[in-house]
Formats: C-alpha cells, sequence, structure tokens
C-alpha cells in the first residue's frame, strides 16, 4: 500500500528573548504529543537558533538577523515561507514584524494573539491577558488548542552529547564535588539581584559546595567581579565559556540554581533543573514562573505598593530605592537549598 503523505508542515514563530523560545518549545513538545506525524519548522532571532540545535521535533529551524539589513531578511524570510507551503503559520508574539510573516505566509490557517496590530488577516486569534495563575506556556497553547484548560506543558531542551560533554569537564575540572549554580544578571537591573546580596549569599553558602557562576558573553565581566570581590574557595566564573545547552547540562546536575526572573531560570525548567528564583521588581502572578519539579520562588516578605513597576523591568528602580531587591534576606534563600537537600 502506499504510504499516506504527511501533513502540511506547521511554523512556529518566536523572534524575541532567549527565555521566550524556551517557554515556545512547549508547543513543540505539545505538537509531537497530538500531531506526531506534523513536520514543524521554528523561526528564531539570530543568536537564540543555538537552542534548537539537534531538537528531535524540529525538522528547520528559520533564522532572522534583526541587527543585519532587518527589514529585508525580514522579507527574505517571508518569501521562503510562502514557497515552503506551510498548512499552518504560528506566531507566538504580539509584534506587525511577525504579524507580517503570519498574516501574508499563504498558509491556509494563520494564528495568532488578538493584540497582533495585523490580528485581521489571522484566520483564528486567541487572547494575551496576564491572568493570575495562568503560566505563559498554557497562553501560547491557546494558540493550538483553543480554550486550553489543561496542564501546563513544560518546556523541553535537547542537550547533546558534546553539550552533556561540556558540563562534565567543567564539574570534572572543579573536583568532581556537589554544587550549586548561580546565574546572577539579567537583560534588565530591576530584575537582578544585587551585586551585594549575591556575595551575601556566597559567604554563607556551605562550604563543601563548588559554586558555579554562569551566564553569557555579556555577563562575563559581572561575574568576575562577584568572584574576586567574595574570595570564596571554590567559586569558579564559567560565564561565556558554555553554550546555552550546555549550562541547562550543568544546571540538570546541580544540587540547587539561584536565579533570576531570567533565561536561565526557563532554561532550568526546560531541564527539570532544581531552581530558586529570586524575584525583584516582576511577579509570578504575571505566569512566567520556574515549571522545574523543584521550583521554589524567593520575593520580599512584605508588599510593596510600587511592585510590580512593570512587566519587563526597567535600567534602575523608578523610585531610587530598590527595595523588592535589598529587603530580601540571605535566610530566605539558604532556606531553599536546606528544603533540596532534605529530600
Amino acid at each position: 500500500m502506499p504510504t499516506a503523505a504527511a501533513p502540511p508542515a506547521v511554523l512556529l514563530i518566536q523572534t524575541a528573548f532567549i527565555g521566550d523560545v524556551i517557554l515556545a518549545t512547549a508547543l513543540l513538545e505539545y505538537l509531537h504529543r497530538t500531531e506526531p506525524n506534523t513536520p514543524v519548522d521554528f523561526l528564531v532571532r539570530k543568536g537564540n537558533e543555538g537552542l534548537l540545535k539537534g531538537h528531535p521535533h524540529v525538522r528547520q529551524v528559520l533564522v532572522w538577523d534583526k541587527k543585519q539589513d532587518k527589514y529585508r531578511g525580514l522579507l527574505g524570510l517571508l518569501n521562503q515561507i510562502r514557497s515552503t507551503g506551510y498548512g499552518r503559520v504560528v506566531t507566538l508574539q504580539r509584534f506587525a514584524s511577525t504579524g507580517l510573516l503570519t498574516a501574508f505566509s499563504g498558509a491556509p490557517e494563520r494564528v495568532g494573539f488578538d493584540k497582533n496590530p495585523l490580528a485581521r488577516f489571522f484566520t483564528r486569534t486567541a487572547p494575551h491577558v496576564l491572568e493570575a495563575g495562568v503560566h505563559e506556556v498554557t497562553r501560547n497553547l491557546r494558540l493550538l488548542a483553543p480554550g486550553y484548560t489543561g496542564p501546563v506543558v513544560p518546556p523541553r531542551l535537547y542537550p547533546s552529547a558534546a553539550d552533556e560533554q561540556a558540563a562534565n569537564e567543567a564539574v570534572a575540572a572543579a573536583g568532581g564535588q556537589p554544587y550549586i549554580c548561580i546565574a546572577p544578571t539579567s537583560v534588565w537591573f530591576t530584575k537582578q539581584y544585587p551585586e551585594a546580596q549575591w556575595l551575601k549569599l556566597l559567604a554563607s553558602l556551605p562550604p563543601e559546595y563548588t559554586v558555579f557562576l554562569l551566564g553569557g558573553p555579556p555577563d562575563t565581566a559581572a561575574c568576575q567581579r562577584l568572584l574576586e570581590l567574595s574570595g570564596r574557595p571554590g567559586l569558579m566564573n564559567l560565564s561565556g565559556r558554555l553554550s546555552l545547552l550546555a549550562s541547562a547540562a550543568l544546571m540538570r546536575g546541580a544540587v540547587l540554581n539561584y536565579v533570576n526572573d531570567s533565561a536561565p531560570m526557563h532554561l532550568c525548567s526546560a531541564v527539570g533543573a532544581p531552581v530558586c528564583a529570586v524575584y525583584c521588581s516582576t511577579v509570578p502572578a504575571f505566569g512566567f514562573g520556574p515549571l522545574s519539579p523543584f521550583s521554589r520562588i524567593v520575593e520580599i516578605e512584605e508588599p510593596l505598593s510600587c511592585r510590580p513597576c512593570g512587566l519587563h523591568g526597567h535600567a534602575a528602580c523608578p523610585l531610587g530605592h530598590f527595595r523588592c531587591a535589598h529587603d530580601i534576606r540571605t535566610e530566605q534563600l539558604l532556606t531553599v537549598l536546606s528544603e533540596v537537600v532534605r529530600l
């Protein structure tokens, strides 16, 4: 008997930040489970394609270079998308650029959020509302399954054998002891636990743990400053030395990972790594919280009338005091470590 033809391919579009791409991988898991024969391509911004390297549920990764010939590249992508003949194009963003790729893709099904400026050209839209208790993954899943109310599907990344080896070599070079990872930085200043606070934690962590500082190349200087100011034995700066997937593999083996409300938190979610997420100016109610089996959130214990001061954060505290970060006690973070060690 002739082999049945594969269904028309799906294109998922998420050209925002690293964390957004990681959360979008939950849709890959959902599609693999519900439509296992449907080919899926994924469009990301240049620099984020490494997250999907070797992903078993992605046929092809498309890349948009936003820093060089941005709009010429956008038109080139539109031509590529139209010539591919997708059956369904889904944009997870609420911006005109990705709305254009979706609206004029030529796909029979064009799906996106109703807040997209080109939503009137979509065949179906879903609301994007920040509701307490609703995770961003669920909001995204409603683009595939209208009104989805099922369990949150965790995002998932797939580190390669080379990524696993890089993580193992880092641990071995540090002596092979149990370790803790700290990802101390964030793109947004008011999402970032302050340097002085991290130094208090480093001084208080039990001495038997190796501590790895993690981040990308832009974070290396900040991590090096922490290392030098701390003077803690067994503290190592791996910032800029590991790929995102190798970092995820390393975090998966940690006793605990201390992170901000930022991309490393989502890396933990995508590999099930134990995580303590420190929330400063933002709040978990926005729906971007950690999804690891062991996930704890630490935030200021008393309410602040100015918190949250925005969805993404600011370059500085709008009121100048930054109490949402400075009033978090080191003991709160140490309590999470005690809890995970007891498990």
